[in-house]
């Protein structure tokens, strides 16, 4: 069966004065003629998006678009109205955000992480930006100091909600961040702790003993070319993380080994290779 609102796996049938018919062995879709290249051929097998178009019909594209049925993306405002605002999703039907899915009063040229989905009625393309409804809360998929793909949702008091492997919602905290992030930027980050209550922290630094290693070795490598480095323990959390890409804590329990194998010598603001 055809799925719309997703990308479908389908084989060219025909060929009429709109389009190409493709099929994926029981339903049929028009790819219109505007969509057809010279290279596509009877049998040819093609990636389509497929989707509702402005009149209503069930229509396939092979553009890539900006989101599919029940994802999580980043999508720009193109016009707004009384019941809500519609959002650009790289087809010629752009997705309708109604007003009472709105998180915030949606500004027209703004754009927002929405989360995306087929209504089942009317089989068109709407998005919420009240992600929260949408999320999982329960059977993560995974463990405290696994790398995670993060997609930025906003900024609180708190620090940054962000959307985990377009499945979980957790938070980065200010003190966790380092360098400039913003709402629609995609990252790799890495589980922190998994509470009690179901809630996520995450961070922005890979953890474990495996890390520190990593940036002790690092580090002593660029000590043997420099001599010293203009760090130590009371620098700030920024300016280490400007040097290391690193947080404060792996940066001092780094250090720490390598005084404690005698390889440098540390001052407040100072590391120096011992020769």
């Amino acid at each position: 069966m055809i799925a719309i609102g997703k990308y479908n796996q389908l084989r060219v049938a025909a060929k009429n004065s709109q389009g190409l018919s493709l099929t994926d062995g029981s339903e049929e879709v028009l790819l219109p003629l505007l969509e057809v290249s010279d290279d596509l051929a009877f049998g040819d097998d093609v990636d389509a998006f497929v989707y509702l178009n402005k009149d209503g019909n069930t229509v396939a594209t092979l553009k890539e678009v900006f989101a599919t049925a029940d994802e999580f993306a980043y999508l720009q405002v193109v016009s707004v109205n009384d019941s809500g605002a519609f959002l650009d999703i790289g087809t010629d039907k752009d997705v309708f955000v109604p007003s009472k899915e709105q998180k915030r009063p949606m500004e027209l040229g703004e754009s927002y992480v929405v989360f995306v989905y087929l209504d089942e009625f009317s089989s068109k393309l709407l998005a919420s930006s009240k992600v929260d409804q949408f999320v999982e809360h329960h059977n993560f998929d995974f463990e405290e100091g696994d790398a995670v793909d993060l997609l930025i949702v906003d900024k609180s008091d708190l620090g940054y909600n962000a959307i985990i492997n377009n499945e979980f919602i957790g938070l980065l905290y200010h003190n966790e961040v380092f360098s400039n992030i913003e709402p629609g930027q995609r990252t790799t980050g890495w589980i922190k702790t998994i509470r009690i209550d179901g809630k996520i922290d995450l961070t922005l630094q890979p953890s474990g003993f495996g890390h520190i290693l990593e940036t002790k070795d690092y580090i002593l490598e660029e000590l043997k070319v420099v001599g010293e480095i203009n760090l130590g323990d009371k620098s700030s959390p920024e300016e280490i993380y400007n040097r290391f890409q690193v947080s404060k804590s792996a940066f001092k329990k780094a250090i720490g080994g390598l005084y404690k194998e005698r390889l440098i010598t540390l001052s407040d603001y100072q590391i120096t290779l011992v020769k």
